[in-house]
């Protein structure tokens, strides 16, 4: 019985540790598509698990991956609600109904150089 438990915190440990990290790197420019609160582009500044997000508004704030659902969420400190985000992370979707999309500038043509 006693080998049992020590089994199952050993297990236990494993599958925690991978449920903390977080495999979307956020780090960023958005652009806000729905619900926005300004016309600023946002940023998400990504060190390790802690965030820092700039909104569209202007407003800073601090994230963490969400407790119940670190994989693909986020806590948002200064709005006291989470985000989900995509496993790319090219698209974060708050609780409130506001979505950011990545802003990827466009490709540009080849430069073509004459003879």
């Amino acid at each position: 019985m006693k080998h049992l438990s020590i089994v199952i915190c050993v297990a236990a440990t494993f599958a925690t540790t991978g449920a903390l990290a977080q495999p979307a790197n956020l780090t960023g420019v958005y652009k806000c598509v729905q619900m926005c609160r300004g016309d600023l582009p946002a940023y998400v500044t990504q060190n390790g698990t802690e965030l820092n997000l700039l909104t569209e508004a202007g407003v800073p704030s601090r994230a963490w991956p969400d407790w119940y659902s670190p994989a693909n969420r986020i806590w948002i400190d200064a709005f006291n609600q989470s985000a989900v985000y995509s496993p790319d992370g090219m698209l974060i979707q708050f609780d409130n109904g506001t979505i950011w999309q990545r802003d990827v500038p466009p490709l540009s043509p080849p430069v073509r150089r004459r003879r």
